[in-house]
C-alpha cells in the first residue's frame, strides 16, 4: 500500500505541475549532463540537517528510495557512494547517470513529525550515446576510440519524467549540435543531422583531422542555455601506430636508396683502385715493398 501511494505522489505532482504549474509542492528543475556532478537544493530546510529525509522516486522502481534519513545516508542504495549531504542540507550526487533522472524530494522531521511541505526537485540528464560502423556496439563515453574514414553517429537524448512535448511546446526547448567554437553544424553539410523532439542525432565519416575534434549537443529553454554535453574523437592508438610505423617504414626505405646512389660512384672508385693494385702486385718483385699509389 505504501508503494502505491509513492507512485501516486509521483503522478500527482508531476500532473499537477504540468497542468496548474503548482503542486503544492515546492519544487525546482535542475538540467545536468551525464558525467558532471550536480546539487539539488533543500528549500526547507531546517537550522540542522539531522532532520532532513531525502527521497528519489521513479517510476522505474516500484516504491520510493531513500536516500537520507534524518541526516544519515542509506547505505543500502546502489549509488550511495556518489551520495553526500551538504552543509546546507542540499543533496550532492557525484558522477551523474541517465538513470539518475527523476523527481527528489527534501523532507523535514521533528520528533517524528513531518514538518512543512516537501521542497521537491525534478532532475533532468541530457546524455550522449555513440555508435560507430567500426564496432557492433555503441558507447556512451564523452571520449570513445574510434578510427579515420569510419561513419559515427551520435544521439543526443533529453532524459526526464516530463512528456517530451511538455518541454517542446511549453517552454520551447532545443536541441543542437555545435562545434568547439560553437557554430551550428547543421550550416555544415558534411554533417547528417536529425531531431525528434527530446532526441538529436548527428552523424558524419570522420577524418584524419578529427583527432581530438570536439562537439557539442546544447540544450536551451526559451533561448536559454542550460546544460552541454561534449563528446570528443579520440582515435586509437593502434591506428596511431600504424601510422607511424608505415611512415617510419617508408623513411627507412627512402634513406636507403639514397644511400645506394650516393655511393654507388664511391664502390665503384674503390673497386678500380684495388683492381690497379692487384696489377703492380703481380708486375713487382715479390721482395719489393710496394707503395700506395694514387689513381690516375
Amino acid at each position: 500500500m505504501a508503494d502505491q501511494c509513492d507512485l501516486c505522489l509521483l503522478g500527482l505532482i508531476i500532473l499537477s505541475s504540468l497542468l496548474t504549474g503548482t503542486s503544492g509542492v515546492d519544487y525546482d528543475h535542475v538540467f545536468i549532463s551525464s558525467g558532471e556532478n550536480v546539487r539539488l537544493p533543500c528549500n526547507n530546510a531546517l537550522s540542522d540537517c539531522k532532520s532532513t529525509t531525502w527521497k528519489y522516486y521513479s517510476f522505474g522502481h516500484s516504491a520510493a528510495v531513500g536516500l537520507i534519513d534524518r541526516g544519515i545516508k542509506n547505505k543500502h542504495t546502489e549509488r550511495h557512494e556518489r551520495l553526500s549531504l551538504g552543509s546546507d542540507c542540499s543533496l550532492n550526487i557525484k558522477s551523474i547517470t541517465k538513470e539518475d533522472h527523476g523527481y527528489y524530494s527534501c523532507r523535514q522531521y521533528v520528533k517524528g513529525e513531518q514538518q512543512g511541505p516537501d521542497a521537491g526537485v525534478h532532475l533532468h540528464v541530457l546524455h550522449v550515446s555513440v555508435s560507430s560502423s567500426s564496432s557492433s556496439s555503441s558507447s556512451s563515453s564523452s571520449q570513445t576510440e574510434i578510427s579515420p574514414g569510419r561513419s559515427v553517429t551520435l544521439s543526443c537524448q533529453l532524459y526526464s519524467r516530463f512528456p517530451c512535448e511538455y518541454w517542446v511546446r511549453s517552454e520551447g526547448l532545443q536541441l543542437l549540435w555545435v562545434n568547439q567554437t560553437g557554430v551550428d553544424l547543421t550550416t555544415d553539410s558534411r554533417y547528417q543531422i536529425s531531431s525528434d523532439h527530446c532526441i538529436i542525432t548527428l552523424t558524419t565519416t570522420l577524418l584524419n583531422e578529427d583527432d581530438n575534434r570536439e562537439w557539442r549537443c546544447q540544450l536551451t529553454l526559451r533561448n536559454q542555455l542550460q546544460t552541454s554535453v561534449r563528446y570528443t574523437v579520440k582515435y586509437s592508438a593502434s591506428e596511431t601506430e600504424v601510422s607511424v610505423t608505415a611512415g617510419s617504414l617508408f623513411r627507412v626505405i627512402v634513406s636507403i636508396v639514397e644511400m645506394a646512389v650516393f655511393a654507388a660512384p664511391t664502390v665503384i672508385l674503390l673497386q678500380i683502385i684495388c683492381a690497379r693494385r692487384a696489377g703492380k702486385k703481380d708486375s713487382q718483385h715479390p721482395e719489393e715493398i710496394e707503395m700506395p699509389t694514387i689513381l690516375q
